[in-house]
């Protein structure tokens, strides 16, 4: 950001936050439990990322979103515009689902698939999805000392899906499904994106200077992948 980027921060961690600020054992699983662990972490987690940043001189807002505030045309527009708005005023939004009301029918389901709906209606150039793996192999390279990572990707089709839906394999590792279904939604949004292991945040600016890091996702603008 201090170098003329324009970022918006997608981010989840509020369940687990509030897990341990209300000293549960475990992560809950009744819904009414989890979304009230949503609610207390959600306020620590935000205290956390504005402590972080002001360090940086960055002054940060909050976005909690559902499905239907990107999918339903008048609060989608109203979304773009807040959006359009904090970027211009040089703020960082950070934006999470918001887990203290979401349901199974209007939730994103995971932060890759919001991750990508968030940059097509940013109009992002380029999505960044940080993970615990490098990116997408050819095998499961914890098992297969041969396997090689695919450092470019064109197309997101049937086989490839298919292969990360089989299971035992190093694409369903890291949740690599839900990060092919992303880079679906961002490609066709014209949307380039980025898989790369996230222990070293200084990667980002070899991935913004060009270099080669991790899978990238070539968009074809214009067309549906």
């Amino acid at each position: 950001m201090n170098s003329g980027v324009e970022v918006v921060l997608v981010s989840s961690g509020a369940v687990g936050m509030g897990v341990g600020k209300l000293h549960l054992k475990e992560r809950p699983r009744a819904l009414d439990l989890k979304q009230a662990a949503a609610a207390v972490g959600q306020c620590e987690l935000m205290y956390v990322y504005d402590r972080m940043f002001s360090g940086y001189n960055r002054t940060v807002a909050q976005l909690l979103l559902t499905a239907p505030d990107l999918h339903e045309p008048s609060r989608s527009e109203k979304v773009s515009a807040t959006l359009d708005c904090l970027l211009a005023l040089s703020v960082l939004p950070i934006v999470n689902e918001n887990d203290t009301v979401s349901t199974a029918e209007i939730e994103f389901g995971d932060n890759d698939t919001l991750a990508a709906e968030v940059a097509s209606h940013c109009r992002a150039d380029l999505l960044v999805i940080l993970s615990d793996i490098e990116g997408l192999y050819t095998a499961d390279p914890r098992r297969d000392p041969a396997a090689k990572l695919i450092d470019r990707v064109y197309t997101v089709d049937e086989d490839l899906m298919k292969l990360a839906e089989g299971g035992k394999t190093a694409l369903s590792t890291g949740g690599m499904v839900t990060k092919l279904r992303a880079a679906k939604i961002a490609m066709a949004s014209g949307c380039d994106m980025v898989i790369a292991a996230g222990q070293n945040p200084e990667i980002l600016y070899d991935i913004l200077d060009g270099k080669a890091v991790g899978t990238r996702f070539y968009a074809k603008k214009g067309e549906t992948v």
